[in-house]
């Protein structure tokens, strides 16, 4: 395996799809003993029966680098189709959005609410969020190394910088990274979460819609009520289709409840 990881390695695959494409050929090898196309097969109908169709489809891509790696292309496996959803799910609201941050905000430790709102106004994800630092907020932006090769730019609006700016100040922190733990160190995706959800249940909001990712989800329904332009969304998003992007034109489920409660009266 290790020769395949340096094969995955000098395609610029992320340390995380690397470990992801290691972990799925594994779980093959440990399934299967030989590589055929009857037990590649077999083995998709157990990925089929036991995982959602994203997953599958991930683990295919990861068997189909290691068929092109032992130079057995011709046995590829074909991708499951995914059921495209019409709505968006447990997306926290904006008046929700609003109140936690307010209540965030007078919490003694601000670390939580400028973690909530760097993840609300610049659509970051977690793991992008914990690799902000000081310089960043001083030039108002992060370039990150995306899938590729290509460079995400994460903008930092000028309004969050200037409150951010104020904040390092009372910390005496003029550089590094921003989220710290007690200890001093870079904060992790984990406790993030976990923190969140802890606030979620303080405040009294349901904390199925209070994670990391629901605030960026947030930051791509705000920004298309203000400027329709799904082009420049996907561009801050860092989709590399812009057709992963249009399910922000849809409305959330708890939207579609609340105008099919509102209108059928039939």
């Amino acid at each position: 395996m290790d020769t395949f990881k340096d094969f995955l390695v000098k395609q610029n695959l992320s340390k995380n799809t690397v470990s992801a494409y290691l972990t799925a050929v594994s779980g093959y090898q440990t399934f299967c003993e030989d590589v055929t196309k009857k037990n590649l097969l077999l083995y998709k109908t157990h990925l089929i029966e036991n995982f959602k169709a994203k997953s599958v489809n991930l683990k295919i891509q990861a068997i189909n680098r290691y068929l092109e790696y032992i130079g057995k292309a011709n046995l590829r496996l074909k991708f499951v189709k995914v059921q495209q959803r019409l709505f968006l799910e447990n997306v926290i609201s904006d008046a929700d959005y609003v109140f936690f941050k307010r209540k965030l905000k007078r919490e003694p430790n601000l670390e939580w609410y400028f973690v909530v709102r760097f993840l609300c106004a610049t659509g970051a994800r977690v793991s992008e969020l914990i690799k902000i630092k000081v310089e960043h907020v001083k030039i108002g932006y992060i370039d990150l190394y995306a899938k590729g090769g290509k460079i995400r730019r994460i903008y930092i609006p000028i309004t969050l910088r200037k409150e951010t700016i104020k904040w390092l100040e009372t910390l005496h922190l003029d550089s590094g990274y921003i989220f710290r733990n007690r200890f001093g160190e870079r904060i992790t995706t984990r406790g993030i979460s976990q923190q969140l959800k802890n606030f979620a249940l303080k405040y009294g909001i349901d904390p199925k819609v209070v994670y990391p990712h629901s605030f960026r989800h947030r930051f791509a329904k705000n920004f298309l009520e203000k400027l329709n332009d799904i082009a420049l969304l996907a561009d801050l998003m860092g989709h590399e289709s812009i057709e992963t992007t249009r399910i922000y034109l849809r409305k959330t489920a708890t939207e579609q409840q609340e105008i099919v409660d509102k209108i059928v009266t039939w």
